[in-house]
């Protein structure tokens, strides 16, 4: 196997391994242990064998390092820093999320649950490491396919049912698009390796054949990062999914499915960019970007401020956020990735304390509506202010990570392409549905601390573990705000191994 053994093979995946012992170990005890407890008890044990398994995991990808890469149609998977490190991050979500579920109860399959959530992972963890087309493609099932049934669970809500059928068919033709797409690459260049896609391609930036599979490609990666027009599925999903299946979905995925598209448009299709400058655009993938970017800011801040459901609110902000994280891949630079990747991650647990807030208001009052927020500054202190600091940073106020996150992704947009001021365009697009988004979210935190609650409202009580996840995920918004660089500058040191 050109000259590499098993062992080598073991410790490149051995993260991967961890995690589904872990998710082994999960369902062993509560299936051996913990069947007749309730089921409160049962998913503070199976949330805290997740965490454990996730702890070991990053412990393992911080201290053992393996740099090869096993050949392709074998297992083409990297393990360098920066992949590292965004498989350190998908675990962390991870974990987040099952803290918060100890919160929910929406299912008696505790283990079950646990299962899906860290194979979900898994398949995230192979994607973010994929280094060739079929891997990549793979990679995208073995996410998918959990998340699927994920949001299928709340066999008590009709709508969790409808969520997932739609997130099934929506997935099932994505996946017949993507795979289409990669097939004709694999046509045109004659292999499946990234870096020898990118070779075969040169000369090929206005083959028709190769606008068709860069078409079918982002169709289906349109849909897995919930771009407009590519969005439809989202915000049924946010809502009908239990709660914190919705933040694995929106915050986990969405980190893996950005930075993968990242990898292959950057590397796979290097030398095809083509220019997304203002009145200056080329064929290549760079304006099919800009176009989706500008559509998703669009559509997803202007539909966010007519909801009066929270998830749903989150869902259309999710949309808008995507079309802000295309800029990063837009920037198809250094610069551009390590912003990215900043931006994605510090998002993503933002997304997952926000929705952990909302799982609590959820459990305790039955809706997710805004009026079901009233008052909650006065009904739970700690949990309003967690919720303040979640909204300030989706909006991209200061001091909060989302700002520096925003800026980070701006800059390197304005910077990328100088023709005719480059994407200059698109940023100042940017900053003004920025502006919009601030709207909607302060109608979240006017009911939050603003309007009065219910003369017989009660205080909401929040399980101990699902409090200290939330406690511990506001702390890391502000100190990743307060000093971005803790991410940016290592972020910086370790993209120029990574093959960007």
């Amino acid at each position: 196997m050109n000259g590499l053994s098993y062992l080598e093979l073991f410790k490149l995946v051995s993260p991967e391994a961890i995690v589904v012992v872990a998710a082994l170990a999960v369902l062993a005890v509560d299936l051996f242990a913990m069947r007749e407890e309730p089921t409160r008890n049962r998913l503070l044990v199976g949330a805290m064998f997740t965490c454990l398994g996730c702890i070991v995991a990053v412990a393992w990808t911080a201290t053992v390092r393996v740099e090869t890469v096993w050949p392709a149609g074998v297992l083409a998977v990297s393990s360098d820093p920066l992949t590292r490190l965004v498989k350190q991050a998908l675990l962390a979500l991870t974990a987040f999320t099952a803290l918060i579920a100890t919160e929910a109860d929406f299912t008696d399959h505790v283990g079950e649950y646990f299962v899906l959530l860290l194979l979900a992972t898994v398949g995230m963890m192979f994607l973010v490491s994929a280094e060739d087309l079929l891997m990549i493609f793979l990679s995208l099932e073995l996410t998918s396919l959990p998340l699927y049934v994920l949001a299928a669970f709340n066999k008590r809500n009709s709508k969790s049912a409808e969520a997932a059928l739609k997130y099934f068919l929506f997935g099932g033709m994505a996946a017949a698009f993507t795979l289409f797409g990669l097939s004709l690459l694999y046509g045109i260049t004659g292999s499946i390796e990234l870096r020898q896609v990118a070779i075969g391609l040169k000369g090929h930036a206005l083959d028709p054949l190769f606008l068709a599979a860069l078409l079918m490609t982002m169709i289906g990666f349109g849909f897995k990062v919930a771009a407009v027009p590519f969005h439809l599925w989202a915000p049924d999903v946010y809502q009908g999914a239990p709660t914190p299946a919705a933040a694995l979905i929106a915050s986990g995925s969405k980190v893996a499915s950005f930075f993968i598209l990242a990898k292959l448009l950057i590397v796979g299709f290097g030398g095809t960019e083509g220019s997304g400058a203002w009145r200056a655009f080329a064929t290549g993938w760079v304006p099919v970007l800009a176009v989706l970017a500008v559509l998703s800011m669009l559509l997803g801040n202007l539909a966010a401020i007519a909801q009066r459901g929270v998830k749903r609110l989150l869902a259309y902000s999710a949309i808008a956020h995507a079309g802000y994280m295309l800029l990063g891949v837009l920037a198809h630079d250094r610069q551009g990735v390590s912003s990215l990747v900043y931006y994605v991650v510090t998002y993503g647990l933002t997304t997952v304390g926000a929705f952990g807030v909302v799982t609590v208001v959820q459990e305790q009052t039955g809706d997710d509506r805004l009026d079901d927020f009233a008052g909650l500054s006065r009904r739970a202190p700690v949990l309003s202010l967690c919720l303040m600091i979640f909204m300030l940073s989706l909006a991209g106020i200061p001091p909060l990570a989302g700002f520096f996150g925003k800026f980070y992704l701006f800059t390197a947009a304005a910077g990328a392409d100088p023709t005719n001021l480059g994407l200059l365009w698109l940023v100042i697009f940017a900053i003004a549905m920025s502006a919009v988004s601030l709207y909607y979210y302060l109608q979240v935190l006017k009911q939050v601390y603003v309007k009065e609650a219910a003369a017989d409202a009660p205080a909401l009580r929040v399980a101990p573990a699902a409090l200290i996840a939330l406690v511990l995920l506001a702390a890391g918004v502000l100190v990743l705000g307060a000093l971005p660089d803790l991410v940016v500058g290592k972020l910086m040191a370790v993209i120029g191994s990574s093959g960007f």
